[in-house]
């Protein structure tokens, strides 16, 4: 894994002063969800390994998979950025992390990932649009999703407001709230894994659907 990092964050200093690969470290990513909504955070990752700066000619090579996998406006495509000082120190710096252990605690429960799967992974096609979908759900559909609770069989969801929590290419996951039992989350899955927002405008056509019948 490429970081890129501010040359004086803590883990530049500490990596620039490692030796070898001897500096374990961790990263935490928390996940959020984009609508406000009561525990509103959807998950958390912690990714361990170890830490060692990217040298010597591997810095063209790792600049230009960082530019391709998630552009940074021109910094990328600027050795000169990468090499500015700054306080005796590089502007930015690019460490290179070898992740030996990965552990994920979300709304799916809590699991171990093997790092090789991690690598092997594709991202989920609904990623780059998800926030602007949920926010555009709850602020102009969240009747329509009120309606998804009679889906729900015995479950009783009625007089409950309904607010979207996450979507991806399997479904879409709702927070009811306000009833007399609480509030709980119910995943509604597509008919059809979703490839790209038309697919996803007939999954939700289809859900919604559904629920009005």
């Amino acid at each position: 894994m490429i970081l890129l990092v501010s040359g004086e964050s803590a883990a530049a200093r500490a990596a620039a002063h490692a030796q070898d690969d001897d500096l374990t470290a961790v990263i935490e990513i928390t996940d959020v969800a984009p609508v406000s909504v009561p525990h509103r955070i959807r998950g958390r990752a912690w990714l361990a390994g170890w830490l060692t700066p990217v040298r010597g000619d591997d810095r063209a090579a790792c600049a230009a998979l960082l530019a391709e996998r998630q552009p940074v406006g021109e910094l990328l495509g600027m050795q000169e950025s990468l090499d500015a000082p700054h306080a005796g120190r590089p502007a930015w710096m690019m460490l290179r992390l070898e992740v030996g252990e990965i552990s994920v605690d979300d709304l799916w429960g809590a699991e171990h990932v093997d790092p090789d799967d991690l690598a092997a992974a594709e991202p989920d096609p609904m990623v780059a649009h998800e926030s602007e979908l949920l926010q555009h759900l709850h602020a102009a559909h969240g009747d329509r999703l009120g309606e998804l609770g009679g889906l729900l069989g015995a479950r009783e969801a009625r007089g409950m407001s309904a607010v979207p929590l996450s979507l991806d290419r399997l479904g879409l996951r709702v927070r009811f709230m306000g009833g007399p039992a609480g509030s709980f989350d119910a995943r509604f899955d597509f008919p059809e894994p979703v490839a790209d927002i038309c697919g996803l405008r007939r999954a939700m056509h289809s859900l919604f659907s559904a629920a009005a019948h």
